[in-house]
């Protein structure tokens, strides 16, 4: 791990360190480009062999898959205690996955839609970039500077 210069505690992620966080959480954002704005959603995920596969249904993340939308996942969370933070980022390609095989995998893996109605859609990202960070949480008191009580 390299030190980073974001601050003193924070740490780049080995790519290991990456999916170690990715397979220890099972939440994060996709983030799809459609219409030239941005999007982002919420969506439950598994790691599958170097890649991620989530679920979902006909709308806005099928649409930019199969446009061939730039894609990109984001994860995070923090230790027991709450003061080691986490934040792990997959950049990629996405695909639909039409198998049965590929379903019953990622069925087996513990993925299943948390909404419910229809999510048919299989759709596994292959990373072209795998990053991530782990910091140190401060404590709230170094969020912001004091109050000035003479101050209305």
């Amino acid at each position: 791990m390299q030190s980073h210069t974001s601050g003193p505690e924070t740490e780049v992620l080995s790519v290991h360190d990456c999916w170690k966080y990715l397979r220890a959480a099972s939440v994060c954002r996709v983030a799809v480009v459609t219409g030239g704005e941005p999007e982002i959603f919420p969506v439950n995920y598994v790691p599958d062999n170097g890649t991620v596969v989530f679920r979902t249904a006909s709308g806005t993340k099928l649409d930019a898959v199969l446009a061939g939308s730039a894609i990109a996942l984001e994860a995070d969370g923090f230790n027991k205690y709450g003061t080691i933070a986490w934040s792990v980022v997959v950049k990629g390609t996405a695909a639909v996955v039409d198998s049965q095989e590929s379903f019953q995998e990622a069925a087996d893996a513990g993925l299943s839609p948390w909404e419910s109605g229809s999510k048919d859609h299989l759709v596994r990202v292959t990373p072209s970039e795998v990053t991530g960070r782990r910091f140190v949480i401060n404590p709230p008191s170094r969020w912001w500077p004091p109050l000035d009580s003479g101050q209305p």
